[in-house]
């Protein structure tokens, strides 16, 4: 049984890589394709994975979105969204509200909802997904006009708390077990505690990190872990909102400075990929494709509501104050409220909260279907419509908004030898016309290490320290071959032998080449290329 479950474990990874990859080549946003793989491999698809467990899934689902939250405030760049961090504030708060409130206006009044139904989905749909934002802005490389960018990233990030305190305040209504100073009550505990525990959280795990020697990055990274579901349970075990705790704590981590931080990224980057891939597969799974037909057109008309109607009239409303935003980066604004996991989550929430009956399974049906369109077509036509309302940037990158963007290139120093036959032998150093990102720094000559200055004149025989910008592309592939018995490389020139990359490393036993052209291989040999 546990080899047939890492076993599909296994196949459902590799499928969503490949499904990754497809989804960037086709433009269709890969969080729909793996809510597709759910839906294909759930209770009734090809390979039934039965999932059948709210209370389960609920768990497993609160969980990864701890790490995509943290994720979210970790790699959200202050420097750049400080500018805008007010009105974002506040459409992930009070635009949240409104987003609720008019939801539920609608589906009471159009769809003759009763009122608790009404305001419970308004609540669990009040939200955009982080996630599918992030992913959709960071693949597609989209520079926005006016600082659109961040004011998306710091909405989308932070706004999942108060969707999660309205889906709590308005289920102890629809149970009955709430009232208007409840509800109040509820309301400041749960921002109060939530917001005391993550700055409390935050500078208690800075002062850690300044002061304490993890040994490794595998520590640091286990510790940031552990800090992240610290920042959760702890509020929440005492009334607070663990969502807006992990938010904080993970963009005060993210702009402070500290040892072992890029292995952090990288590492916690893979985590919040996996969390996602989790998330939208058990999601995909949980559901049951017989009964959706059903939800369809409640579903589509509240996706309506949502997109023309009430996302709209939240931002508008919200900024048109400021007098700084035209009305095309408003209807932009708009139109990027995505739906996506933390919405089912809280509908999954609502299953659990008021048990396995026909109304919360067709919230959560409905909710399904209108994260599947959200994702779909808001997803795929972002680009389409960013350029149709000439909201495109080209001179503005988009990942300067995140914390792992290397804004100042680290340097690189570099070792040459300069032979009897080199172009720089016998000449100053001020003479040899540098590339303008390139430095000698220093000569060595024989034991003699020589600061190289303008009239410094290198000699052959010299080796030179070269300092120059380090790349930061992500384009190139490094690659490791060896030369074996038989290969066509033996014996013959670097330049001779065509190939798709370039050798730029020769291992020869203890022995390290730097090759030219005119390098012959022996078999044996170590090769690193570029590709």
């Amino acid at each position: 049984m546990l080899t047939t479950f890492l076993l599909i474990i296994a196949l459902v990874l590799l499928l969503s890589i490949w499904l990754n990859n497809l989804s960037l080549r086709i433009g269709v946003p890969a969080l729909l394709a793996f809510l597709l793989l759910g839906l294909f491999l759930g209770n009734s698809g090809v390979i039934p994975i039965e999932v059948d467990n709210f209370d389960l899934v609920q768990n497993v689902c609160t969980t990864a979105l701890i790490f995509i939250m943290f994720y979210g405030g970790f790699g959200t760049r202050w420097s750049a969204v400080k500018g805008v961090v007010v009105e974002a504030g506040l459409l992930a708060s009070f635009g949240v509200v409104l987003t609720a409130v008019g939801t539920g206006l609608l589906c009471h009044y159009v769809l003759k909802w009763p009122w608790e139904q009404s305001m419970v989905l308004g609540a669990v749909v009040s939200s955009t997904d982080a996630a599918s934002v992030f992913s959709i802005l960071r693949s597609k490389r989209l520079g926005l006009k006016n600082n659109t960018a961040p004011m998306l990233e710091v909405e989308s990030g932070s706004n999942d708390p108060m969707a999660n305190i309205l889906t709590l305040g308005m289920l102890s209504f629809f149970k009955g077990t709430a009232s208007a100073g409840n509800l109040a009550v509820m309301l400041f505990m749960q921002i109060g505690i939530g917001v005391l525990a993550g700055f409390g959280i935050a500078y208690l795990a800075t002062k850690a990190l300044q002061k304490v020697n993890m040994r490794g990055s595998g520590y640091s990274c286990l510790f940031i872990s552990a800090v992240a579901i610290a920042a959760y349970a702890l509020p929440d075990l005492f009334g607070g909102n663990g969502y807006l705790s992990v938010y904080i704590v993970g963009m005060i981590l993210g702009n402070e400075d500290f040892k072992e931080k890029k292995p952090i990224v990288n590492f916690f980057d893979g985590i919040n990929e996996l969390m996602q891939v989790l998330t939208f597969f058990l999601i995909g799974a949980l559901v049951d494709p017989k009964e959706l037909p059903n939800d369809i057109v409640p579903a589509l008309m509240v996706f309506a509501f949502l997109l023309i109607a009430v996302r709209p009239a939240a931002i508008f409303s919200i900024l048109t104050p400021f007098r700084k935003y035209s009305f095309r980066q408003m209807a932009f604004i708009s139109f990027v409220g995505l739906r996506g996991a933390s919405a089912i989550v809280f509908a999954i929430m609502c299953v659990s909260g008021v048990g396995n009956n026909p109304v919360s399974r067709h919230l959560f049906n409905i909710v399904f279907i209108l994260v599947l369109i959200s994702i779909a077509l808001q997803g795929s036509l972002l680009p389409l419509m960013a350029k149709w309302l000439n909201m495109i940037d080209r001179h503005n990158n988009v990942l300067k908004t995140f914390t792992d963007y290397s804004e100042d290139s680290s340097m690189q120093f570099s070792l040459i030898e300069i032979p009897e036959d080199s172009t720089m032998a016998n000449r100053k150093v001020k003479d040899l016309h540098l590339p303008k990102d390139v430095l000698i720094a220093l000569i060595l000559r024989g034991k003699e290490e020589i600061i190289a200055r303008g009239d410094t004149i290198i000699l052959p025989g010299d080796k030179a320290i070269i300092v120059t910008r380090a790349y930061q592309g992500t384009e190139a592939i490094f690659l490791e071959k060896t030369v074996k018995h038989g290969s066509r490389r033996v014996g013959k020139r670097i330049a001779d032998v065509p190939g798709s990359g370039i050798i730029i490393l020769v291992h020869r036993g203890k022995e390290t080449i730097i090759p030219n052209g005119n390098t012959i291989l022996h078999e044996g040999d170590h090769l690193v290329l570029l590709r």
